[in-house]
């Protein structure tokens, strides 16, 4: 519960703060007011020793988040996909967390997975390794099926991890509200709704049948794609606190000796890997957005191997749309278009100057552009991208600023691989693609059948529609409403022939 009981971990989690230097980096991130240090630094200090001292190889931020557990751990991970938040200085830091933790024993493991699958453990798998990676929320066991002998991976959630993350984030809320109260430059951040945010993140990963219907969609979406694979669901035996998938078997992405040893082409690999974050992220609007080398594997015949979905991204269609226009103006170095792209979908206000923001864009490309191919950085160019639109008054866009760090980290991974890459030759086939089959007639003819099926499906309820419309016209009450009833009545009429009409147009195109 929320309240004053939460004032102790506070108090622990300041005295952490101060005690591995954490303190100042998070108040640098803040821009926090000079008074507001000292008063803060002054509160906290005494109790200093009551810290958690972490491990001091390990930059100030992130040792003082593993010192505090899972919670904060998890709360690190989230907020390094908001450099909006928290400056990109510090979400760099919280992007290298090592989210790992000492494994829980084997019998506890085994308890759990019973539990959740109401059957005895040795009547579903002949063995049950030790935990082979432990992070803070659940760790993973090898195994083999009884049934079939296959070998599969055994993702599990740690004993009462529920119950400790809702009394962190309990104490998060009350952080949050002080905050508010005693900073109001801190409002601008809307602390309360970064928490809210996080706090949806993670029940949503503390219920693994949430992951694994994440794996079997990004599955389902990629099943076609050549050279890639993602370990198969095994529904039967997974639950809220038990998921179970296949094993991945491969050398780790980052392992470039392993990789060479094995034969693999590296340059091709990194070419691959871009190229399937791209089609992903536009073709289908669903991506891995936690895709590091840790996460990616190569099996023995080549294909890129992905596991861990308890971070996935979604981009609507209208979103996906935009993205790749900016992402193609850029290519073509059409500046202009990328400025009006970005006022037609409402990102800079309209009171804004159309000419002034291309000038500024231009600003941003014509120096990256001007270096070698394999220097430019999309990564870069989206940053400096940001900065410019906030200058112009554009609202914070969460799904673009974890698309934007998930294209960070895919650029690093092909880059590791290749650091001779040419980002934007590899990418401008699949950005021009999505462009052709995705923004023009054809596209153009699907959107006006969706519109024409929407239309038809409310057909048996247009008569009811039309006649609520001239009865509430009729009512003799208000004048204003009688106008709204016509103007109803009107669209709808409208609206049932547009979406005749569109059908039948969208039958002529694709016919």
């Amino acid at each position: 519960m929320r309240g004053p009981h939460n004032i102790w971990r506070l108090i622990r989690t300041g005295a952490t703060l101060e005690r591995t230097n954490a303190m100042s980096v998070v108040l640098d991130a803040f821009n926090a007011p000079r008074t507001v240090r000292l008063v803060l630094r002054s509160v906290v200090w005494p109790f200093r020793w009551l810290g958690y001292k972490g491990d001091p190889s390990m930059p100030p931020a992130t040792r003082a988040l593993t010192a505090l557990g899972p919670a904060y751990i998890k709360f690190g991970q989230v907020l390094s996909t908001r450099p909006d938040v928290v400056g990109d200085e510090l979400a760099n830091q919280l992007r290298v967390l090592q989210d790992k933790l000492p494994p829980f024993s084997l019998a506890e493991a085994r308890k759990s997975i019973e539990t959740e699958l109401g059957e005895p453990v040795d009547d579903v798998f002949l063995e049950i390794s030790e935990p082979v990676a432990a992070a803070s929320i659940a760790q993973v066991h090898k195994a083999r099926l009884r049934e079939t002998g296959e070998a599969v991976a055994i993702k599990v959630l740690r004993p009462g991890i529920e119950r400790a993350f809702q009394k962190d984030i309990d104490a998060f809320y009350l952080a949050a509200n002080v905050i508010e109260f005693l900073a109001p430059f801190a409002r601008r951040l809307r602390p309360n709704e970064v928490i809210t945010h996080f706090e949806g993140v993670v029940m949503g990963e503390l219920d693994l049948r949430l992951e694994a219907s994440s794996a079997s969609e990004f599955a389902a979406n990629t099943a076609n794609d050549e050279g890639f694979q993602l370990p198969e669901v095994k529904w039967r035996y997974s639950g809220r606190r038990v998921m179970t998938l296949g094993w991945a078997e491969g050398v780790a992405l980052g392992d470039n000796d392993a990789l060479d040893a094995a034969g693999h082409d590296r340059a091709q690999l990194g070419e691959r890997v871009l190229r399937l974050f791209l089609n992903h992220a536009l073709r289908d609007g669903f991506f891995h957005a936690d895709m590091h080398q840790g996460n990616l594997k190569v099996a023995p015949d080549g294909d890129i191997i992905a596991y861990d979905f308890g971070i996935m991204g979604h981009i609507d269609e209208y979103t996906r749309r935009v993205y790749a226009e900016i992402l193609y103006g850029f290519i073509r170095k059409d500046y202009k278009r990328v400025a009006e792209v970005h006022f037609e979908a409402g990102y800079v206000p309209a009171d804004r100057d159309v000419d002034e923001f291309a000038r500024a864009l231009r600003a941003v490309g014509e120096p990256i552009f001007g270096l070698d191919a394999t220097k430019v950085s999309m990564g870069r160019l989206l940053n400096y991208l940001f900065e410019v639109t906030e200058r112009f008054g554009m609202e914070t866009r969460t799904e673009l600023i974890l698309l934007q760090r998930t294209m960070v980290v895919v650029e690093g991974v092909a880059r590791s691989l290749n650091p001779h890459i040419n980002i934007w030759k590899v990418a401008q086939p699949v950005v021009e693609n999505y462009i052709r089959t995705s923004i023009g007639p054809a596209a153009l003819a699907r959107d006006l059948g969706k519109t024409a099926i929407v239309l038809a499906r409310f057909g048996p309820r247009l008569p009811s529609l039309v006649e609520a419309a001239l009865v509430r016209q009729a009512s003799p009450q208000d004048q204003a409403p009688q106008r709204s009833g016509w103007l109803t009545w009107l669209a709808v009429v409208v609206g049932a022939l547009g979406g005749a009409a569109a059908m039948a147009l969208a039958v002529h195109l694709l016919g």
